[in-house]
């Protein structure tokens, strides 16, 4: 018998000082049984770091060509295409080409994931933002990970502050 997906539930008071964007977002997000917490937990933090109108989630591991986030553009054509943890430079070449913008965070290390794209030789490299995100604030986060979750989220500066419950969990978003 297959695992199936968990399907999680997000209310997240946001406050994204970067942006100017103050906004209360309530979202559900599926977790596959192949997916590590981290890489669920980042994968939640770039949609609400990213957040505007038309930002989706992919359709999974079902449809393996889609970036895990994205904004389709009114042509059809992908405007923002966001991509999580340690995409091939393949995937990321692939996508430069045809999204308008690329965005990858990772719970890895963001640099050497920047260093084997530079010997790819990976399209628009220098246009393409990759983010990572401390392996101990996402392994906090994901201890407080319930069905129904209810975060309130600050980004200021490039630094994350996450309450939930009584607890407040900081972090670093590092840009590459």
């Amino acid at each position: 018998m297959a695992l199936t997906s968990t399907l999680y539930r997000f209310t997240v008071d946001l406050s994204d000082v970067d942006r100017n964007l103050y906004q209360t977002l309530e979202f559900r997000a599926a977790m596959h049984p192949s997916e590590s917490v981290p890489f669920f937990i980042t994968r939640v933090l770039a949609y609400c770091l990213n957040y505007r109108d038309g930002l989706e989630f992919s359709g999974g591991i079902s449809t393996p060509d889609d970036p895990a986030l994205k904004v389709m553009g009114l042509t059809g054509n992908i405007d923002l295409w966001i991509d999580i943890g340690k995409p091939t430079a393949k995937r990321i070449h692939k996508a430069s080409k045809s999204a308008k913008q690329v965005l990858i965070y990772t719970h890895k290390d963001a640099h050497m994931l920047a260093e084997d794209f530079k010997t790819e030789g990976v399209h628009k490299l220098e246009a393409i933002g990759i983010y990572s995100m401390d392996q101990r604030f996402l392994n906090a986060l994901g201890g407080t990970l319930n069905r129904d979750n209810h975060w309130e989220m600050t980004r200021n500066e490039g630094e994350l502050y996450v309450g939930v419950g009584q607890e407040t969990y900081p972090g670093k978003l590092i840009k590459q």
